[in-house]
C-alpha cells in the first residue's frame, strides 16, 4: 500500500451534514500528517485536480460516486464513498464507520472494488464532436413530447472488420449499462442485475414499441455502436450518468466502449454490493417458522 500524502474531499452540500463531516474528516488526516484539499459544490459540479491525490473522499450518496468516479478513475485514484442519503448500491460506508475503513485500508486489509467504466462518442458526419465517460449508463432518449425514437445498434469486436448488426430499436430511448448501473436506471426499465465486478454490459431498450425487444448482454470488449436514424418524430438527447448531456442529431453514431481504467471503490466489494441489494429488494426475507 502507497503513503497516503494527500487526499482530496469532494463534499456534496446538497447534503446538509456534508461540511461539518469534511471538517472532521479533515481534523483527523491532518493528525496523520496527510494534507487535505477540500472540493464543495452544489448542483452542477466542475473539478480538474492538477496534481495527484493518493485518495479520494466522496462525501454525499451515488450521484457523488459517480461525479468522482469520472474525475479520479482516469488518474487511478480509490475512492472512499461516504453515504449521506438514503442506503446506496455504490455508497455504502455511514458516516460514523469511514475511519475504521480508512484505516483498514491504508493498512492493506479493505477491499477495493474495480468497477467497469465506459467511454463514450460522439462523431458527426465524420468528426467527433463529444467525449465522456460514465460509470453507471449512458443514455440515448427522446428529448420533446413525441416520445418514440428510432436507432440502429451494432456491435464491433477486437477484430477489425467485425461487424455485428443487433438491430433497430423503436422505442422510448436505449440504456448501455454497466454492472455497477444494472441496479440503477436499467433496473427500473426491466433490464438484469449484474454482479458489479462483472465484464458485461447490459443493451435495454426503454419502452420498445415491439415486444420482441427484449434487454442483453454483451462482453464488455466489444463497442456498442447506436446510429441515430434520419426520420425522428421528437429531439434526441445523450445522457452520461444522469449528469452529462449532449443533444444529438439525425445521422448521429454514438460509439460506446470499455474505458481503459476502472473505478477503484474502497469497501464497496461484491458483499457489501449483495448486503445492500438485499435490504433495497428485501430479499432478505423473514425467519423460518
Amino acid at each position: 500500500m502507497p503513503e497516503i500524502k494527500r487526499a482530496l474531499l469532494i463534499v456534496n452540500l446538497h447534503k446538509k451534514n456534508a461540511p461539518i463531516l469534511a471538517e472532521k474528516i479533515t481534523g483527523e488526516l491532518g493528525k496523520k500528517n496527510i494534507e487535505v484539499t477540500a472540493f464543495t459544490y452544489e448542483g452542477t459540479a466542475e473539478l480538474d485536480p492538477r496534481a495527484g491525490y493518493d485518495v479520494c473522499f466522496s462525501l454525499g450518496g451515488d450521484g457523488t460516486v459517480l461525479y468522482a468516479a469520472r474525475t479520479m478513475a482516469p488518474r487511478g485514484t480509490p475512492i472512499l464513498p461516504i453515504n449521506l442519503g438514503s442506503l446506496g448500491f455504490i455508497a455504502a460506508v455511514s458516516p460514523d464507520e469511514w475511519a475504521e475503513v480508512f484505516d483498514r485500508w491504508s493498512g492493506g486489509e479493505a477491499l477495493i472494488s474495480r468497477r467497469l467504466m465506459l467511454e463514450i462518442t460522439v462523431e458527426r458526419r465524420g468528426r467527433i464532436i463529444a467525449r465522456s465517460a460514465c460509470l453507471n449508463d449512458a443514455v440515448i432518449s427522446a428529448s420533446g413530447i413525441a416520445k418514440l425514437i428510432r436507432l440502429q445498434v451494432a456491435s464491433e469486436t477486437a477484430v477489425p472488420g467485425d461487424h455485428i448488426r443487433i438491430g433497430q430499436f423503436r422505442s422510448d430511448g436505449l440504456i448501455v449499462a454497466t454492472p455497477t448501473g444494472s441496479t440503477a436506471y436499467s433496473a427500473a426499465a426491466g433490464g438484469p442485475i449484474l454482479d458489479p465486478e462483472i465484464e458485461a454490459v447490459i443493451i435495454n431498450p426503454i419502452c420498445p414499441f415491439t415486444l420482441s425487444n427484449r434487454p442483453m448482454v454483451v462482453p464488455a470488449h466489444e463497442t456498442i455502436t447506436v446510429e441515430v436514424e434520419a426520420e425522428q418524430r421528437s429531439g434526441v438527447l445523450l445522457t452520461a450518468d444522469g449528469q452529462i448531456t449532449e443533444p444529438l442529431e439525425p445521422k448521429d453514431r454514438i460509439f460506446i466502449q470499455k474505458a481503459p481504467y476502472q473505478a477503484l471503490l474502497i469497501a464497496s466489494d461484491r458483499e457489501v454490493f449483495y448486503r445492500v441489494l438485499r435490504s433495497k429488494l428485501n430479499w432478505s426475507g423473514g425467519p423460518h417458522a
